[in-house]
């Protein structure tokens, strides 16, 4: 168990902005920042992160939360995970007792691979510098590919003994069970015909070098393994297969590493394979990831997209993929990104050019290389067509099918211009094909609405139209004082029921001073309304037994004892104004008063307002039981529905509203 002394030590320390800001990109946006979504597909950010309240909301999914929510959505960290990667980041000491057996084995199954996969990076590294073969097979060739010791161990570069299962002997040791080590492909499991009880397991990566994958935060989520033998029967490289924590689609190697690069940059070079990263990196560019020899999906693009709109492409010199490659271009322009391509000179690649040139020499060559992808790509199909008239022809439209991708319609246009000028075809012919293009697509969008339309009319026809909850609106209100200015004292207007010498009741205002939350308090009780919605109550007593105790409330401190749904809730009320706030007013001599200056009429006015939806729901109730009493009964009903249209009305002058 992690002690509560590091749980606040952490609370106080991390800053919200910057350990989002290591994930998505964060904008400036008034007193708060605002992003992409990390958990939908959106092009325009809907995140939004408040250094003020160190809360975050993300509208697009409705999820939101303090610091640890954001890591435990994220990046599926367990609440102990969460504190202990935010006290890695802050250099902060984790206090805590030794786990028991019991508890290791309570470990969920995505923890427990997450630590086998961890083991297997250490032991790796280990075998790599601490044994004879790994230094004379595994680290020869990371030196002979130029790696420094600093490169390898900052990679946690290894090294998988030539043996049968030297790995899984070596982790059943350690106590780590036989089926995590299968779930995530370290280990090999056939069946024994001579023994059913009694398995056969083989290391995956035997005799490999070792690239251990990581997470955007750190975490071993698989590996790749080179083989250095000349065994024509096995794969060259080696990925760990899916599971539960890997999924190759969804991952780029390199980018825990290069992400902060990526975003100070506001670019991100993409290149193919391990070595290329490392070799970039250690050269000092930093903001390289590589989709490690897969076809680029859409996910590994969003995960860019989290930390720049400009991507770079990176392509050997002889690159034999280059069309497939191309095609990849085309995903990238889908997501609404700027894309650029650089190729290399002949029989060169990244991790050779880098290796073989000096930092400002690779740094020049890629800024002087890296062609607009319109430039790269137009002439590239132009040389490959040469004067075959068909070929000419395809070029175009392939080249017009890739513009037709890109979202915005001002960089359409002015890639169209470009294209004419460099087939030396009219625009107007390209502009036409362009259209063709966009009509099909329209059409056959048009057809998919028309279906969506036919079965949203049944959806609708049988739904009823959703009506406002007052009352709930009024309680999510009261919380959301309460958490804001809970603590504040103010001069509240207080309205006390008097009869006047004629007799009638009337409204006196009285000044008293209080605490927001003891004026909430105390009016929720003289009146003796309970909050209706079950959460908010249980929120409301936590807030007012955390204002009676501690003076110096924080709304951080106070979320650091509730459960994760209880946070994301308090994040969406105090988030909600967030997503409609107008910033920058006063440039234009607009001085809007700030909330904080009427918090005392905001309460009462609160307050007020409940107290008349209440009195007309009792109302409501009363003419209803009218129809079912006697003509006696009646008359007392009927005097107490006078009696609270009398309250109602004078509730309301207070208001200054007119009742119908």
């Amino acid at each position: 168990m992690i002690s509560k002394a590091t749980i606040d030590q952490v609370y106080e320390t991390a800053r919200l902005e910057e350990v989002i800001g290591d994930f998505v990109q964060l904008r400036k946006s008034g007193s708060n920042f605002k992003g992409l979504s990390p958990f939908t597909d959106e092009r325009t950010p809907s995140f939004m992160v408040s250094p003020v309240k160190q809360i975050w909301k993300d509208f697009s999914s409705g999820k939101g939360g303090n610091v640890v929510a954001f890591l435990m959505e994220h990046e599926h960290f367990t609440y102990p995970e969460a504190i202990k990667y935010l006290a890695k980041k802050y250099n902060i000491e984790v206090e805590e007792t030794e786990r028991t057996d019991e508890q290791k084995q309570e470990a969920n199954e995505r923890e427990s691979m997450y630590l086998v996969s961890e083991f297997a990076q250490r032991h790796f590294s280990e075998m790599l510098w601490d044994t004879e073969l790994g230094k004379a097979i595994g680290l020869t060739y990371f030196k002979e590919r130029g790696f420094t010791d600093d490169t390898i161990k900052k990679f946690g570069l290894g090294y998988c003994l030539n043996q049968w299962d030297g790995f899984t002997k070596a982790a059943l040791d350690k106590g780590y069970r036989l089926d995590y080590l299968e779930k995530t492909g370290l280990t090999i499991v056939k069946e024994n015909a001579n023994d059913s009880s009694n398995p056969k397991t083989f290391d995956r990566f035997k005799a490999r070098v070792m690239f251990p994958i990581h997470s955007m935060s750190g975490r071993v989520l698989g590996f790749g393994g080179r083989i250095l033998t000349n065994d024509k029967k096995a794969a060259k490289y080696l990925n760990s297969p899916e599971s539960a924590i890997y999924h190759k689609s969804k991952v780029l190697y390199g980018i825990y590493f290069a992400k902060q690069a990526i975003a100070k940059e506001d670019n991100c070079y993409l290149v193919e394979g391990y070595t290329d990263v490392i070799q970039l990196y250690q050269r000092g560019i930093q903001n390289v990831v590589s989709s490690s020899g897969t076809a680029l999906t859409p996910e590994q693009i969003r995960l860019i997209n989290r930390l720049t709109k400009n991507i770079t492409v990176l392509f050997d010199g002889d690159a034999a993929g280059l069309r497939a490659s191309l095609r990849g271009i085309d995903l990238i322009l889908e997501q609404g990104m700027n894309v650029k391509v650089c190729s290399f000179p002949e029989g060169e690649d990244p991790d050779s050019f880098a290796k073989d040139n000096e930092l400002e020499e690779v740094a020049a060559y890629l800024e002087q290389n890296s062609k607009d992808f319109i430039q790269f790509k137009a002439h590239l199909l132009a040389r490959e067509a040469a004067n075959d008239p068909i070929k000419r022809a395809d070029t175009v439209r392939d080249i017009v099918n890739s513009i037709a991708k890109i979202p915005d319609a001002i960089k359409r246009e002015i890639y169209i211009q470009e294209c004419a000028h460099i087939m030396n075809v009219s625009e107007a012919v390209l502009f036409s094909t362009l259209a063709q293009i966009g009509k099909k697509e329209i059409t056959d969008a048009a057809k998919e609405q028309t279906q969506r339309q036919k079965a949203f009319e049944v959806v609708k026809n049988e739904a009823s139209v959703e009506k406002v909850d007052v009352q709930y609106e009024l309680e999510r209100k009261i919380i959301e004082m309460l958490l804001l200015y809970g603590d504040k004292e103010e001069a509240f207007e207080d309205l006390v029921l008097k009869e006047n010498d004629q007799g009638n009741l009337e409204l006196e205002p009285e000044s008293v001073v209080a605490k927001v939350y003891e004026k909430i308090y105390l009016d929720l009780q003289e009146d003796e309304i309970e909050l209706a919605n079950a959460h908010f109550r249980e929120i409301y007593y936590k807030l007012i037994e955390e204002l009676n105790a501690n003076e110096d409330f924080s709304i951080n401190s106070f979320m650091t004892e509730l459960d994760q749904e209880t946070i994301s809730e308090i994040s969406s009320i105090l988030m909600e104004e967030e997503k409609y706030r107008l910033h920058n007013w006063e440039r234009k001599d607009i001085y809007p008063k700030g909330k904080k200056t009427g918090v005392a009429q905001l309460v009462s006015e609160t307050i007020l307002t409940l107290r008349c939806f209440l009195i007309k729901k009792r109302m409501a109730s009363l003419q209803k039981n009218t129809q079912e009493e006697t003509e006696s009964d009646n008359r007392e009903t009927l005097e107490e529905i006078m009696n609270y249209l009398n309250l109602n009305k004078l509730l309301n002058q207070k208001l200054n509203r007119v009742l119908s």
